[in-house]
């Protein structure tokens, strides 16, 4: 019934159109986005036929120990759906197709991130549950905080004080259109604070921002008293249901005036987000979920925001015997 196959790139078009048509897509999963870090990780993505139909995509890319992984340069991934028509259990026999096929290829392995609920335009956990059948293991959960923007902003007692504070700065919040402006003021924040880099750089940014000019937007708050660049920053991704901070920055002046508080109150109250349910503020977690940073988590549920998790989850396929998707108990009724 199911035809699987590896993504080859006159694949793109069609690819492309079955994630803006899907139930649980982003433009991440745009070949655009997953190929422009085509050369940090092999891609070894695929598509899933029902006799000439397609029914279903996994981004992916394969590393060299035999492990494929859904995406290692995406937040999330997992199987990507068509709106309608396949149900769970023909997404257990996709799995069990699949590997089939995977294990004759070598592969040894799944690292499977699904796609976080607030994501996907209708209901789509079929894959936790196949995942679940077929003894795969929870490998890490990340703790999100998300604000339900029907809701509006729920500024605690301590973040209304701080607004009150940031807002007597007189900073002007504005869209930053240069790629090298914002990267700069993450680059600084993170060397700064964690010793580290953003993932993308500035040049990774500026084609990225170029490609998604709707969905991929900065904002930044300048004071009038500081150097001419941004003292706080965020790089927004409008993923449609959600719009996620892929960024957040701040310099130590931007920390001092709590222009953080006044950037993320500005612009969910400007309106621009009308379309989007959730605004999703990330993560806040290291070493897979076993390390949470507290601060950082009190400061974003301070907005009013709650929490998601990012699950991710390991399919040994050595451990797995000989197995049909569907047992007796999975019969057709009525």
């Amino acid at each position: 019934m199911w035809r699987i196959e590896r993504y080859r790139p006159e694949m793109k078009e069609i690819w492309d159109s079955f994630v803006d048509g899907s139930r649980n897509s982003t433009f991440l999963f745009r070949r655009d986005y997953m190929d422009y870090h085509s050369d940090r990780f092999a891609d070894c993505s695929w598509v899933v036929w029902n006799d000439s139909r397609l029914m279903a995509l996994l981004p992916a890319n394969l590393t060299e120990d035999g492990i494929l992984h859904s995406h290692q340069g995406l937040t999330y991934g997992g199987w990507i759906l068509p709106p309608n028509h396949l149900d769970g259990s023909m997404l257990l026999e996709i799995f069990n197709e699949a590997i089939a096929v995977w294990r004759r290829e070598g592969i040894k392995a799944l690292d499977y991130k699904p796609l976080p609920w607030i994501y996907a335009d209708r209901p789509s956990q079929e894959d936790i549950y196949a995942l679940w059948r077929l003894g795969a293991d929870l490998s890490a959960c990340l703790l999100s905080s998300t604000l339900d923007m029907s809701e509006g902003l729920r500024l605690n007692t301590l973040r209304r004080r701080t607004l009150r504070k940031a807002e007597k700065t007189e900073a002007e919040i504005r869209q930053i259109e240069n790629a090298e402006e914002i990267m700069a003021l993450v680059d600084a924040c993170l060397a700064e604070r964690y010793g580290a880099r953003a993932v993308h750089s500035s040049a990774e940014m500026r084609r990225l921002m170029a490609t998604f000019p709707d969905h991929i937007k900065a904002y930044g708050a300048y004071l009038p008293d500081q150097a001419p660049g941004p003292q706080a920053g965020v790089v927004l991704y409008d993923c449609g249901q959600t719009v996620h901070t892929q960024y957040i920055a701040t310099t130590t002046a931007g920390r001092e005036s709590n222009l953080l508080t006044l950037l993320f109150c500005r612009l969910i109250e400007s309106g621009m987000f009308t379309q989007n349910r959730y605004f999703d503020f990330g993560t806040s977690n290291e070493e897979g979920g076993h390390y949470l940073n507290a601060g950082l988590l009190r400061q974003k549920y301070s907005f009013g925001a709650t929490g998601v998790a990012y699950t991710r989850w390991h399919l040994d396929f050595n451990s797995l015997p000989c197995f049909s998707a569907l047992r007796a108990s999975d019969r057709e009724i009525g």
